[in-house]
């Protein structure tokens, strides 16, 4: 489908205003929110999005929030023609809100925490434990920066990606704790089909050397999961198995967690 199917708007007036068009045809909104440099996985949350409501909008922002003054927000792929194209090719129309910082954050907004001024929203409870006990700062952006953009689109639907599980349990609390009106999918994890790598915007990084060692991962995580197929449940037989497949591929472990999908508590079995 050519690019016409694509409409790229860059203000939050433009998108209320669409978004007012849609209601008024009687559409229902899907939204599947991204940082870009978009890949297969982000492409089947899209196709995943287009089976649950008429229309569907898609935004890529790189949001400095979710930062810390150490990461990579300078470096982090930004690819927005490249993505219109990819979005192009698919067999739906499709809306994209591309904003600038200014746009989302009118009073500015720098990665240090201790300097940020303004409204940031938290969901205590869920957002220190795992990966946030080593990145305080991340769902604290993420949190503030998707409640910003289901205010400024109003879907119905919004899609998001099982490989970001924990970002999954903190938004899905953050839904349901402001009431938002809408219906959170999550969409399994889309893999590299050799190896089994979790496709990722930030694989770009990964030396040949790395991309060699990263499927040791999945590897652990399918002998878990063949572990407790067989009918062992026990937490640290299940831990171990990963650990053990990761180690043997040259991987350093930063923490390795059996946890309840619903609210990230350990669990014993």
């Amino acid at each position: 489908m050519s690019s016409e199917a694509v409409s790229v708007f860059h203000t939050v007036q433009e998108v209320r205003a669409w978004r007012e068009a849609q209601r008024m045809l009687g559409h229902t909104i899907a939204f599947v929110p991204t940082m870009g440099a978009l890949h297969a996985g982000h492409l089947q949350l899209v196709n995943l999005a287009a089976t649950k409501c008429d229309m569907v909008i898609v935004s890529i922002f790189v949001n400095p929030a979710q930062f810390a003054p150490h990461e990579d927000l300078a470096t982090y792929p930004r690819t927005l023609p490249q993505d219109i194209a990819k979005l192009s090719a698919l067999p739906h129309t499709i809306a994209v809100f591309a904003p600038s910082v200014q746009e989302m954050y009118p009073r500015g907004i720098t990665t240090d925490r201790s300097l940020q001024r303004g409204t940031f929203i938290e969901v205590l409870g869920l957002s220190e434990m795992l990966e946030g006990g080593t990145r305080p700062h991340f769902f604290r952006g993420v949190a503030t920066v998707v409640a910003k953009l289901f205010h400024i689109v109003g879907p119905d639907v919004a899609v998001f990606g099982q490989k970001d599980i924990q970002q999954c349990c903190v938004l899905r609390a953050m839904v349901t704790d402001l009431h938002f009106p809408l219906k959170l999918v999550v969409a399994p994890t889309v893999r590299d089909p050799e190896g089994g790598l979790a496709l990722s915007s930030r694989n770009v990084y990964l030396t040949a050397e790395q991309r060699q060692c990263a499927p040791a991962f999945y590897r652990g995580l399918r002998r878990a999961c063949d572990l407790f197929a067989a009918g062992i449940v026990d937490r640290s037989q299940l831990i171990d198995a990963v650990k053990q497949e990761a180690v043997k591929g040259g991987l350093d472990i930063e923490y390795i967690s059996l946890s309840s999908p619903d609210d990230l508590s350990e669990l014993e079995q």
